[in-house]
This record gives structure tokens, C-alpha cells and sequence, in this order.
């Protein structure tokens, strides 16, 4: 039998080594991706952890197909704005100029980890009219050439490729969809990961390992690009986030692909049962129907229309929406008519999704580096994946297409990876009901519809809802869901019983050999924000108690608003706190309303969690752009990614917090506001095998922006107006 298992050993290890060098001959070019429309990949698998169907241990596990949606081939896209992103064609372009390009060209080795639109100058961009001629189209190219990084920028035009100087970075750029996929399975041409791997009883094709990202913490760690490899059992279940191979964890040379260490030390700990971990549907061996189908109709359609593949309009808003690598989804040129003069007033140049801080607050050895930035090194929109229609997105969804580039920059579609729809869901914009002492009868009610435009991003086990809400009020909703699987610990412990008082388990136990790890999340936006045009100033607006003058008043005391402008960065940043509270008023001093106050929106807080990690605590010097729920600065085009341009194994010099150490002018400027949502998750059984969404948000609201409440004319709901559905009778 031992001779039997030791030539089965020799076997597996030969075919992972040949796999291995097979593949090391292609580096960094992986996945079969072309530019020819008809064999373009439809990326809808997870791609932070490897699910190549020619893997021999691939999981044997069926998924269920989604519901088939148009694909668009993208081939014939054109711009039509000068913030379109790159088409399918151009993306092909860039391509070609910097493969010609004297430093790929005589290169060993070479990959693009981020192929953008470089926007024109915002000034261009302002005074652009629909029917002007576009300005010059170029891209901004992140590379990694023999081992370095470089930012190019490529001239469409021209066809010309030049090196921008950056400066000095210590990190370096978000991983490709290659890096990930690939490293997930090196470790398989190791004898000694082999060895671990049956040691602890995992049969090789049920193995499912995640690259993990190190974060940064001392010198053994600079001058190579390292990832950490986690992997664990998909035997008996999807969801193989629920059977961790405790304490094995792998470090990896990225670019060799070569390990560097490997450290097992949870040899005594049992992997979790696989039983009732499942969440798919198909799954489940009972299921039950709480509420009856639902669904909101449009006989006449919807009220949107998005014109030239990324103009939104809808009801008095009008934004241009597109979706990113790195971001996610961008709105910009944001505008809103005036129900009084007509005309389209500027509330926000640009917003997104700047970075994401995921801290796991689990100090021990297999667990202290875990402190993700999803959107620099993973990269927010690369993980998005489609979105399921009816269930994601209601009936009359509109679905919009990423198109991006790969490692060796050939195109692909990310489908169907932003909706945009109508929402109602029995809300009120306003209204009022008369008392009868009046002897007035009135109730005037008015219905309350939204656009809202969404993303979801599957980082992989966490799941992120993103939406933009708009409001015919002019009030912006920017909201975040929080969903998926958690990232669990293997433990010994069964119960609770077990565990001695003193003994500090980082988390929760969720399951038997399963705890739940406490962690936080913060979701950094940039809102750039122009309320009717660019020279903008921030108001502090502090509420404070009033005493009252003795003989005076009845009263000992109110609350009176105290105003002051920011002058410079410092003073706009805050730490919130419910007993000393604020508003926070972005303003336009130079345009006020009819009875002489400012126009401006103001940012009303919510998901307000702080970090209380040490501030030299090495991930918090990385995420030091959490030290304050809000910072101003004033607009600068390369200052746009809270953890860095280049974040992957960053030290923390080049953050917004670095940034604004510069205390720089902000009143009456063009200014950039950055908003936190903050979420502290400790986990609870209700959050196992999978998680109920947990949302939170922050709002733009208009603050003496219009004359009057906006909405006041919009008309109420009559029956006659409505769809007449025929419900099935009740039993």
C-alpha cells in the first residue's frame, strides 16, 4: 500500500512540474485571450482564485447556468465623449504601439497591469459641447517591463508611446488577472507543498488555493513581488471557503513563480465538515417561499434613456457613466436641471470607488498580513462579475459592458457588469395630511422614484454591492452592501465549552471548527465635487449648545449653527463624533440663491465605523487614509487613489493622508472630497455558510441649492396611470 501511495506521490508530482514548466514558458500571458470578436473571453468566473477548466484537479462540481443575456461583440464601438473609455479597438491600438516600443521590444519579460483612457485636462473636458470634435485619444499604460514599473503614455493619434515619471514608488501595480490565476497553482510543482497537501488528507483535485496578498511589514519583503497562498477542500461542497487547510500557507515569488517558504503549522487542526456549507439553490435539500413573486412593471418602459453607450439621462439628471479596472464604475459630468430656469447646473465632476481597506484583526502567524486593499491590489473592477438579471437587477435593467485589457494587453468583455434601473419601492418624496381641527381636508402625497446604477464585485469570498442612487430631490446615494462568504479560521474547538475564558479567539465560532474572524471594512470615495462649477469652498457647519442668558427665555438653553470655512486641508479634516456634531456643506461662494445664501450640497454621514488600529501599526500606515472619515484637497489629476498609485506592497508614503500633510489652500478652489464608509464586523452565526447583505451609506444632499423644494410640481400616483396586474387568487 506505501508503495502504491509513494508512485501515485511520484506521478502527481511529475505532471504538476510539467504543467508548471509548460506554463512558466508563457509567463505572464496565461489566459487565452484574443482580439478577434468572436473568440473575445467573457470573463464570469472569480478570478482571485484559479478555476482553469485544464487543471486535472479542477472541481467536478456543476454550476448553475445563468440566465443567457445578449453578448455585444464591441467590435464596431466608437467614442463619442471625450471620457468614453478605451474601445475594443483602441485597446488593440495601444497593443501595437508599445509592443513596437524600443523597452517592450527588447525585453525578457514584460506585462500591462492597467490599459485606461488618459482623460483630457478637466478644463478640456468642461468646455467640450456634444458635436465638438473630440480631443486627442490616449492611454495611460501601467507596465511591468523585466521586473520594473513604468507609466506610459500613448498617443492614438500619433501612435506614439512616451515614459511619464511617476517618482520614486515603494509598492507596485495591481495584480493581473494572470498574476492571480497563476500563482494559485505554483505551488503544485513543489514536492514539499505536495507532501503537506495529502498529509492532511486533500486529495489534489479537490484542492482550491487563493492568492493572498501580503501587505507590507519589513525589509525581508522589498525588492521582489511576494503573495502568500492559502488553499483548502472544495470536497463535498462549493463553498470551499468553509473547509480552510488551517495554518499551511505558502510564500511566493510572483514573477518566478518560485516558493520561497513554506509554513505549516496547523497539522492538528481538523478541516471543517462539509455538510450544510452549500448555498446554491440546486443544493439545498429544503427550500421554502416566504413571500409571493414580486416584481415592478413598465408597460410604457423604462424613464432612462442612455444615449451613445454611456450618456445617462433621466427625469432631471444627466451623467456620464462608464465602467473601470481599478475603480469599478465612474460617474462624471454629473448634472441636474433647475425647475425653475431649465438650464443643466454641475453638481459633481467625477466619482468612484478610490480604494478599499479590509483589516482582519487576527494577529497570529497564517493571519496578520491579511489586511486586503481590494481596488489597488486586486483591483475593484477586475473583480466585478456579471450580474444575475431578476435577482441583481430588476425587469428593465439596462446592462453595460466593461471591455478590458489583459496582461499581455489583448481586449476582453467583462459582461453585463453594471445595470442601471428604476426603483420603487413604495417610498415618499413627500408629503402632508391636514388635521381636522382645521377644517381643511388635505393629503397630498407624492411617490418617490429613483435611478439607481450598480456593480457587484466578488473579491473572492466577499461580495460588493455598489450603488449609485440618484433622486429627483437632487440627492445622491452612495451605498454599499456588503455580502458573500466569510473568511474563516480552521479551530479545533466544537463548542463554546471548550474554550477557556482567558482564551482569545480572534473572532467567533460560527460552526463546528469554524470561527468567523473579526475584521473591519472601509470603502474610501473620491467626489469631485463642482456644485455649479469648479471653485468650490468647504463648510464646517457646528452645531453647538447655546446657554441662555439669565431672564432671558424659560429656556436654559438650544442649539445655534456656527459656520467656518476650511482655508486649508488641515482644517477640512474630520473625525466624526456624535456629541460634537457638524454638517459638512460643499459651496459655490460666488453664486448664492435668491434671498442671498450659498448654493451647495452637503455630505451626510453614515456607515461611520473608525479604524482604532494604532496609526503605526504597518497596515494602518498603508491605510492611513482611514485616520479621517473626511479629507478635502484640492484637485490634482494624479491624485486620485487613496492607498497610492502603486499599492501592492506600499509602505504608506504616497496616500491621500500624505498628501494632504501638505496643508495646501482649499477655499474657493477646485476641490476633491473624499468620504470613508466604515463597517466593524464581528461575525455571527446568522452570517454562516453565507452572509445576509449588510448595507450602508452616505448621502449628497442639496443645501440651499434650489430656490424652493425641486419636487414640489411633480404630480401623484393615479389608478388610471398604473399597470393593472391580475394576481393569482389567494388560497
Amino acid at each position: 500500500m506505501e508503495a502504491r501511495n509513494f508512485i501515485r506521490f511520484l506521478f502527481l508530482t511529475l505532471i504538476i512540474a510539467l504543467l508548471l514548466l509548460l506554463t512558466l514558458t508563457n509567463l505572464p500571458y496565461t489566459l487565452p485571450l484574443t482580439n478577434k470578436a468572436e473568440e473575445l473571453l467573457d470573463c464570469s468566473t472569480n478570478s482571485r482564485w484559479c478555476t482553469s477548466k485544464n487543471r486535472f484537479f479542477q472541481s467536478t462540481i456543476k454550476q448553475p447556468q445563468p440566465p443567457k443575456l445578449t453578448t455585444r461583440l464591441h467590435t464596431s464601438d466608437v467614442p463619442h465623449h471625450p471620457i468614453d473609455p478605451l474601445t475594443l479597438n483602441e485597446l488593440d491600438k495601444v497593443r501595437s504601439i508599445l509592443l513596437s516600443h524600443a523597452l517592450i521590444l527588447n525585453s525578457n519579460s514584460y506585462a500591462f497591469h492597467s490599459v485606461v483612457l488618459e482623460e483630457p485636462d478637466k478644463s478640456v473636458v468642461l468646455t467640450w459641447n456634444h458635436g465638438d470634435d473630440l480631443p486627442p485619444r490616449k492611454a495611460s499604460v501601467i507596465a511591468r517591463v523585466n521586473g520594473d514599473s513604468h507609466v506610459f503614455t500613448v498617443d492614438l493619434g500619433t501612435g506614439e508611446a512616451s515614459l511619464v515619471d511617476v517618482g520614486e514608488h515603494s509598492g507596485y501595480p495591481t495584480m493581473t488577472i494572470e498574476d492571480m490565476t497563476s500563482s494559485t497553482w505554483a505551488p503544485l510543482g513543489n514536492a514539499d507543498f505536495n507532501r503537506s497537501i495529502m498529509a492532511r488528507g486533500v486529495d489534489l483535485k479537490d484542492l482550491a488555493c487563493l492568492p493572498i496578498s501580503l501587505g507590507w511589514f519589513g525589509k525581508k519583503e522589498e525588492n521582489r513581488r511576494l503573495i502568500k497562498i492559502q488553499c483548502y477542500t472544495m470536497e463535498g461542497t462549493a463553498n470551499f471557503y468553509m473547509r480552510p487547510i488551517e495554518g499551511l500557507t505558502v510564500v511566493l515569488d510572483m514573477d518566478t513563480k518560485q516558493v520561497v517558504e513554506i509554513v505549516d503549522k496547523g497539522k492538528n487542526i481538523p478541516i471543517p465538515k462539509a455538510a450544510g456549507t452549500d448555498y446554491r439553490f440546486s443544493a439545498l435539500n429544503s427550500k421554502i417561499n416566504l413571500v409571493n413573486p414580486i416584481s415592478i412593471e413598465q408597460p410604457k418602459g423604462p424613464s432612462f434613456t442612455i444615449e451613445d453607450d454611456h450618456l445617462v439621462k433621466w427625469a432631471n439628471w444627466e451623467f456620464h457613466l462608464k465602467p473601470d479596472p481599478r475603480a469599478g464604475v465612474v460617474v462624471s459630468r454629473v448634472r441636474v436641471r433647475d425647475p425653475i430656469t431649465g438650464e443643466m447646473r454641475n453638481v459633481m465632476y467625477k466619482g468612484f470607488t478610490s480604494e478599499l481597506f479590509v483589516p482582519y484583526m487576527d494577529p497570529t502567524d497564517a493571519w496578520y498580513f491579511k489586511t486586503y486593499m481590494d481596488a489597488g491590489e486586486y483591483g475593484f473592477g477586475l473583480q466585478a462579475m456579471p450580474l444575475d438579471p431578476l435577482n441583481d437587477c430588476p425587469r428593465n435593467a439596462y446592462y453595460m459592458d466593461g471591455v478590458f485589457a489583459a496582461g499581455d494587453g489583448k481586449p476582453y468583455v467583462r459582461s453585463n457588469m453594471v445595470c442601471v434601473f428604476e426603483r420603487y419601492a413604495g417610498d415618499i418624496g413627500w408629503r402632508h395630511s391636514e388635521s381636522p381641527i382645521t377644517g381643511m381636508e388635505i393629503r397630498e402625497v407624492r411617490p418617490k422614484v429613483t435611478l439607481v446604477v450598480r456593480m457587484a464585485a466578488s473579491v473572492a469570498n466577499y461580495d460588493y454591492i455598489v450603488d449609485w442612487e440618484f433622486q429627483t430631490d437632487g440627492l445622491i446615494r452612495v451605498k454599499v452592501g456588503l455580502s458573500g462568504i466569510l473568511m474563516v479560521k480552521g479551530t479545533s474547538y466544537v463548542n463554546m465549552n471548550q474554550v477557556n475564558d482567558q482564551e482569545n479567539l480572534y473572532g467567533t465560532l460560527l460552526s463546528e471548527n469554524v470561527i468567523g474572524v473579526i475584521h473591519d471594512h472601509y470603502i474610501t470615495f473620491y467626489l469631485d465635487m463642482d456644485v455649479d462649477g469648479p471653485a468650490n469652498s468647504f463648510v464646517k457647519v457646528n452645531i453647538k449648545r447655546q446657554e441662555t442668558a439669565p431672564g432671558e427665555s424659560p429656556r436654559h438653553s438650544y442649539l445655534k449653527a456656527v459656520r467656518n470655512t476650511a482655508k486649508t486641508e488641515k482644517d477640512a479634516q474630520v473625525k466624526l463624533k456624535l456629541y460634537d456634531p457638524s454638517e459638512y456643506h460643499i459651496v459655490n461662494p460666488s453664486k448664492r440663491t435668491r434671498v442671498g445664501n450659498p448654493v451647495g450640497y452637503k455630505v451626510v454621514p453614515g456607515g461611520t465605523a473608525a479604524s482604532l488600529l494604532d496609526l503605526d501599526d504597518p497596515p494602518q500606515k498603508r491605510g492611513a487614509f482611514t485616520n479621517n472619515q473626511i479629507w478635502v484637497t484640492p484637485y490634482n489629476k494624479s491624485e486620485e487613489w487613496a492607498g497610492g498609485l502603486f499599492t501592492y506592497q506600499s509602505q504608506g508614503e504616497d496616500t491621500l493622508a500624505v498628501w494632504s500633510e501638505r496643508d495646501r489652500a482649499i477655499e474657493n478652489k477646485d476641490i476633491v472630497v473624499w468620504y470613508t464608509l466604515g463597517f466593524h464586523h464581528v461575525p455571527c452565526q446568522e452570517d454562516y455558510p453565507i452572509m445576509p447583505t449588510v448595507s450602508s451609506s452616505f448621502d449628497l444632499k442639496p443645501v440651499n441649492f434650489y430656490e424652493s423644494n425641486p419636487i414640489l410640481n411633480i404630480p401623484p400616483n393615479v389608478e388610471k396611470d398604473l399597470p393593472v396586474c391580475n394576481a393569482a387568487s389567494s388560497a
